[in-house]
């Protein structure tokens, strides 16, 4: 019986690489693929790109780096255009007052003048007018005793006077410093009131003085004054020198 095995085994193990060939020989490759005996296909076209892949997660921030060194200076640029003005703010509301200031020093007011009257007919000629009746005289620069004018502030002034004429011809002029400046001359006439005056700017220096008087010889001292009837002399100063500012 175990030898009938054996025998059988040895057979089958000598056909096996016959079997193997034989199987071999008998397959057949298959025509649809390139290695086919038949004629190869065309090629076929190339497929659509797939859709983009999603974005992935951001990554996570790196470590700060380091503070660079500073850099240059660069050059200053050129002045730009002034441009054009802006509209106007609103108004602002009113700041407090501020601290009253310390008082300053008063400019010094040169005054002089005066202005004064006849109380009584004029006296004989060549000698001043005295007029008493005083209307204006708070510099006291003139002298109702003398009727003159003295000067204490040197500068340029104005002086007139008007006369009522009455009884007989007048004739007056204007003195400084002992000459006569300007003259007078009134014809009076018969039952009449007449009026005679006359003005005029002088430069005085200090110590002049001026007055009025009955000018010539005669009878021409008819400058009259009474209740309803004024004579006046006045003058007052305009402006002093330069040096005396």
């Amino acid at each position: 019986m175990r030898g009938s095995a054996g025998f059988l085994l040895c057979s089958l193990l000598l056909l096996a690489p016959r079997c193997t060939e034989v199987a071999a020989q008998d397959v057949q490759p298959d025509p649809k693929t390139p290695c086919a005996n038949w004629m190869g296909g065309a090629p076929g076209y190339p497929g659509h790109n797939g859709l983009p892949g999603r974005d992935g997660k951001d990554g996570k921030d790196g470590a700060k780096g380091e503070k660079g060194e500073e850099g240059l200076q660069g050059h200053k640029g050129d002045q730009g255009e002034i441009g054009a003005p802006g509209p106007e703010g609103p108004r602002g509301f009113p700041g407090y007052p501020g601290q009253k200031g310390e008082k300053g020093e008063g400019a010094f007011v040169y005054r002089s003048a005066f202005s004064v009257g006849l109380k009584e007919r004029a006296p004989h000629p060549n000698v001043p007018i005295r007029f008493s009746k005083i209307f204006y005289n708070e510099q006291s620069h003139y002298d109702a005793s003398t009727g003159k004018f003295l000067c204490s502030i040197p500068g340029t002034y104005y002086f007139a006077y008007h006369l009522t004429v009455y009884l007989t011809d007048v004739k007056v002029s204007l003195y400084k410093k002992d000459k006569a400046v300007i003259f007078t001359y009134d014809q009076f006439q018969t039952n009449n009131v007449d009026q005679a005056s006359g003005s005029v700017l002088l430069h005085l220096s200090s110590g002049d003085e001026v007055w009025l008087q009955v000018y010539g010889e005669g009878d021409n001292n008819g400058v009259y004054a009474d209740n309803i009837n004024d004579s006046t002399f006045m003058g007052f100063l305009l402006y002093p020198d330069p040096e005396v500012h």
